[in-house]
């Protein structure tokens, strides 16, 4: 797993893509209704845990929060080959993203302990806690590892509702469209040590307020066998 972009110096491509090359169009696109933004803290670490539609859920999330927002990124995307493989690999590195090898025995170490650093740093973690796109809009069981990187960091869990994203990028297609794009953050939480089994009922807690603020149903089950 590398660590080049966790701490130190923000990657100067990262804004480039953010106020240049990447975010009039997403503006354009999706005119972004944005709500509770003050919820976010201006320094120190935080975790944006979202809902998730869309491939573009990240790019927004990074379009609109005034911060340098850092995501864990399939190792694959920093190893594919052929054109498009170069492509991902060049965007996810020169944007300061961290691979992390998400099929070994250790996967789930690594990724919560790649976190951890990010926070330990100062930065912001964005986090989808459902682990893969949602198949029908619908918010699905979240998996319990943002909360423990919470409570290991003491950083603030902000959860945040996006809508429309599905809409700009549709499911199966190659092409973005016009739709409008709605991201709420709502008021951080803070989660103290808990037992593993408060965990789970916190981390159920935290997806049905996503799913109720989204006007969504939730669904007590996780949305792994669906391809991110």
């Amino acid at each position: 797993m590398s660590t080049h972009s966790l701490s130190g110096g923000t990657p100067v491509w990262y804004w480039l893509f953010k106020y240049v090359l990447l975010g009039p169009v997403l503006r354009l696109l999706g005119r972004p209704k944005i709500e509770g933004l003050h919820h976010v803290p201006r320094t120190g670490p935080v975790i944006i845990a979202a809902n998730h539609l869309a491939v573009i859920d990240s790019l927004y999330l990074a379009l609109v929060l005034p911060r340098r927002v850092t995501f864990l990124a399939k190792q694959e995307y920093f190893t594919g080959t052929g054109l498009r493989g170069r492509f991902n690999r060049w965007f996810y590195s020169v944007s300061g993203q961290v691979p992390v090898d998400r099929t070994g025995g250790t996967a789930a170490a690594d990724a919560l302990a790649a976190a951890t650093k990010i926070l330990e740093a100062g930065g912001v973690w964005a986090i989808h806690p459902e682990g893969t796109r949602s198949p029908d809009g619908r918010v699905y069981r979240g998996r319990t590892g943002t909360l423990r990187v919470a409570m290991t960091t003491g950083a603030p869990v902000v959860p945040v509702v996006l809508s429309g994203t599905d809409k700009v990028n549709p499911r199966g297609r190659r092409t973005w469209r016009f739709a409008k794009v709605r991201i709420a953050f709502g008021a951080p939480r803070h989660y103290p040590r808990l037992e593993p089994t408060a965990v789970r009922t916190a981390t159920d807690d935290l997806m049905r307020e996503l799913a109720a603020r989204a006007g969504r149903p939730y669904v007590d089950e996780y949305a792994a066998t669906f391809a991110r």
